[in-house]
């Protein structure tokens, strides 16, 4: 896959699909097979295996691997793929390199979870990561408050394959910023805040955005692409409306039950069991029934 095609692929609805998990906890691929089918069934073309909303953190190295793999596979020519890695630079690498030997078309990098983030190392961490795998695309996923655009320039010049950011800084002043300094034109603009966030990122220059919720409702979240692309914001707002106690639901307490609701919204559809693994924790019962009743009324 070019670059351009790559780029017109995070041009879109970036889906994060869930990583469901059996009773014993261990990975449950038949439902994992399920929902990827569900969500290429429901128009998705670009999917990111390994998110963090397919609780990246809680995987171990063999259970990321088999998530690319499997993902690569179901998939085959009808979506494209993003991996996320990340961990230390080794680690990172490692899954890059096996992302790229799997088939995947880019890789996303986490945003480093290090207490001590310099803007050099930052730059340095990517440009490791990104000279392993020069020929595939590459995408940071920035959530730092103090990275430069001029940071994210710098790395470019050096790795001519990071081509998009997925940025997920709240505040849409600070991203119109951030764009312009590191090249508005230059990359593929990613609203890394997911549906909530896309109206006013998008009116600063994103052309994507990622989402968690598309696991639940693919037909909500490519509404909201299509009225975005045609530049009707009041039916983008109407969409907005429609998902916003969900959203509001995810982002509580500091996203601390971001996956938990939308792994209650899908056990609820009965796609698969409502687990997710500690740190995260599964919803009190007052809130699986309210996500629940959201649900049953997006499908009415």
């Amino acid at each position: 896959m070019t670059f351009a095609a790559q780029r017109a692929a995070l041009a879109d609805v970036v889906a994060i699909p869930v990583t469901p998990f059996a009773e014993d906890g261990s990975l449950d691929l038949a439902a994992h097979r399920t929902l990827l089918h569900r969500l290429l069934d429901g128009g998705v073309t670009t999917l990111t295996p390994n998110g963090n909303t397919g609780e990246f953190y809680a995987l171990d190295p063999d259970e990321r691997r088999t998530i690319t793999e499997l993902t690569v596979k179901e998939a085959g020519e009808r979506a494209t793929i993003l991996v996320g890695v990340g961990h230390d630079v080794a680690t990172a690498v490692s899954a890059a390199r096996h992302a790229r030997d799997t088939g995947a078309h880019m890789v996303m990098v986490h945003q480093p979870v290090h207490p001590y983030v310099s803007v050099r190392g930052w730059i340095d961490y990517h440009q490791a990561i990104a000279a392993a795998v020069p020929e595939i695309g590459v995408v940071p996923y920035v959530r730092n408050t103090a990275l430069p655009g001029a940071a994210l320039a710098e790395l470019a010049d050096a790795c001519p394959n990071v081509i998009g950011v997925k940025y997920a800084v709240p505040d849409a002043m600070r991203f119109a910023g951030f764009a312009r300094d590191a090249g508005l034109d230059r990359f593929v603009w990613v609203a890394g805040l997911a549906e909530p966030y896309a109206p006013s990122y998008f009116s600063a220059g994103a052309t994507g955005f990622t989402s968690g919720l598309v696991n639940v409702a693919p037909a909500v979240s490519r509404r909201l692409i299509e009225a975005l692309r045609g530049g009707d914001y009041p039916a983008a707002m109407r969409v907005w409306a429609q998902i916003r106690r969900f959203e509001e639901l995810r982002a509580a307490q500091n996203s601390a039950n971001n996956v938990s609701v939308v792994k209650e919204a899908l056990a609820s559809l009965g796609l698969c069991r409502r687990d997710v693994r500690a740190p995260s924790s599964t919803l009190p019962e007052a809130e699986r029934v309210e996500v629940a009743a959201i649900v049953a009324e997006w499908s009415r």
